[in-house]
């Protein structure tokens, strides 16, 4: 029997996400995310990664049916994976759902021995509607490249500095100022965790405060401390117990991040991603008129 989706909001649900989204209704969720395994044999602690080719695709294929299903008109569709199995995954959604963008996350990577050096992943963008008035979205900035030591822009822009944007260039289908996670010390016991702005970056450009963000493999919480973040509602699936708990330990930490009223994306001390139409409220005590 179908549920109200209340009774699954602001809550990390322990189960297999095909299960639990039969449950959750049509056309309910503002914006749904998905960073499934990517069965290249990582070590989860209850997930085999290592299925046969055609038995993945067909699993990811049911997952992603139902995020469409659950997904709002309104909404969007993410799907975050390497290359190899993206292809696969926009044949299945150009058929349920109507594609937006393929955005290239520069993300750094290792040599792999015979081929090119694998230096990003994708993040496929879709949504039910057709019409882009049917559906939300928002320009978003992010800050101009700079020197670390003169601060000065690193791109001349054709000698019409003086006439750049106050905080940074509309965002693009290339997303290169987002990092992985390096560092332990910023890291949580998971083999692919992914940095919080580059959900806050997606929530922002697609959905409104108090709307429901959505993740079937939630890991360690990220999509979810993301959108508590931004002052939206969550709800986020794993199989792993041990997964389930440090989400909810991250969640307990997360905050709001607001200036003047407006959400933005802040790392580390510094503003990372914000939405055009909120650039003047942001910045009007920083830098004066504008």
């Amino acid at each position: 029997m179908t549920k109200d989706i209340k009774n699954y909001e602001n809550k990390i649900i322990l189960g297999d996400c095909l299960e639990i989204m039969k449950d959750i209704p049509d056309s309910s969720v503002d914006m749904t995310f998905a960073d499934p395994p990517f069965n290249l044999k990582k070590k989860y602690n209850h997930y085999e990664d290592t299925k046969e080719k055609e038995e993945y695709l067909d699993w990811c294929n049911k997952w992603m049916n139902e995020m469409v299903r659950i997904t709002k008109p309104s909404g969007a569709i993410f799907v975050h994976n390497i290359p190899r199995w993206l292809s696969y995954f926009a044949e299945h959604l150009n058929r349920i759902a109507y594609f937006r963008h393929w955005i290239c996350w520069d993300s750094g990577g290792a040599p792999m021995g015979k081929t090119l050096l694998p230096n990003h992943y994708g993040i496929l963008y879709y949504t039910k509607s057709k019409s882009y008035k049917d559906f939300k979205f928002y320009d978003i900035r992010y800050p101009h490249p700079r020197c670390r030591l003169c601060k000065e822009f690193l791109k001349d822009y054709g000698g019409k500095k003086d006439q750049a944007h106050g905080f940074g260039p509309l965002l693009s289908d290339v997303w290169s100022d987002i990092h992985r996670i390096r560092h332990k010390k910023r890291r949580d016991e998971h083999p692919c965790q992914l940095p919080v702005p580059l959900l806050e970056g997606l929530i922002l450009m697609t959905t409104d405060a108090g709307d429901v963000v959505f993740d079937p493999f939630v890991g360690t919480g990220t999509t979810a401390v993301a959108a508590k973040r931004l002052g939206r509602r969550y709800i986020g699936i794993d199989i792993d117990p041990q997964y389930i708990k440090i989400s909810e330990k991250n969640l307990k930490q997360a905050q709001e991040t607001k200036i003047n009223g407006c959400y933005v994306s802040i790392y580390l001390g510094e503003i990372r991603t914000m939405r055009d139409k909120d650039f003047r409220e942001i910045w009007k005590n920083r830098v004066g008129n504008i």
